[in-house]
């Protein structure tokens, strides 16, 4: 299929390009990579009279330290995020997700910013976003706004920016110390978004107790989710004292409503998400006992 008509505008700023979102309003869409929604307007599962392509912006694509914490441009690709020696350093999560989206193909179009504004429940970027505890940067004509990512996604494929803001950058907090970082997910193919997935972070102090815990959650819920409740089971206990299993538990029993689809039912999600959560416990809390 082909998508409905629309005008195309390539910006020359990012002022620009908010000043374009501002008097187009709900009739238009930011492309970025265009992964995602150049085949949904394929499909005609979305549409809109004007898209303002940002893709060329070199003010949007970067990757440095700033006050403590690795941005990131909003126009930097996939590709670029995964072969980055600083983003493996700094917010080693971030590289090791990286590999998980799609193909490389779509990495090497892709963006960060358009996938976090995305805001797929199954999406890599942002559920890592959640679980560090990122900042999206967004600017307007009235200015720039910095918005928690636990702000940040709203619902499906739904965020926090407004119809005249744009995505600029995403801050990562750079841990240290005793840290160790996972991923784990389960697709039916390698490339398909995940029917379940999680992503941790932790931090053990000179005892060997949890002082700080990060656990998302892919494809359990209508945005990207954070289990709140097992990180709050965990936080100051010895790390060996706490099993797998019970971390995995307590990441599902947290979740208010499961999705269901053809690729599983609640109860099956519920089941390999607590197995991901499981698996990327092991393996993050192993790293950071040998760090």
């Amino acid at each position: 299929m082909k998508p409905a008509p629309f005008e195309y505008h390539r910006p020359d700023s990012t002022a620009e390009a908010a000043q374009m979102l501002a008097e187009f309003g709900e009739d238009a869409k930011v492309l970025a990579g265009g992964q995602s929604l150049v085949p949904m307007l394929a499909l005609r599962l979305a549409f809109f009279d004007h898209l303002v392509d940002i893709s060329r912006l070199d003010e949007l694509k970067g990757i440095e330290r700033r006050n403590g914490a690795l941005w990131i441009g909003a126009g930097t690709t996939d590709a670029a995020v995964g072969a980055s020696s600083e983003v493996e350093s700094a917010v080693p999560l971030l590289t090791r997700v990286t590999p998980y989206i799609g193909h490389f193909q779509i990495r090497n179009k892709g963006t960060l910013g358009g996938s976090v504004a995305h805001a797929d429940p199954a999406g890599e970027y942002p559920t890592v976003a959640l679980t560090l505890d990122a900042q999206m940067e967004a600017v307007s004509p009235n200015g720039t706004r910095r918005i928690p990512a636990s702000e940040f996604f709203q619902g499906l494929w739904e965020t926090a920016l407004e119809p005249d803001e744009v995505l600029t950058g995403v801050s990562f907090p750079v841990w240290s110390g005793r840290c160790g970082f996972a991923v784990e997910e389960f697709a039916r193919r390698h490339g398909d978004f995940a029917i379940a997935g999680a992503t941790i972070a932790v931090e053990l102090d000179g005892d060997d107790r949890l002082s700080r815990c990060g656990i998302g959650l892919l494809g359990l819920g209508s945005t990207p989710v954070r289990a709140a409740q097992a990180e709050q089971g965990v936080i100051g206990r010895p790390v060996s004292e706490i099993t797998p299993e019970e971390v995995g538990k307590l990441a599902m029993s947290g979740l208010d409503e499961i999705p269901a689809d053809l690729q599983g039912s609640a109860a099956y999600r519920s089941r390999v998400g607590a197995a991901m959560v499981a698996r990327a416990w092991t393996s993050a809390t192993t790293e950071a006992i040998n760090a």
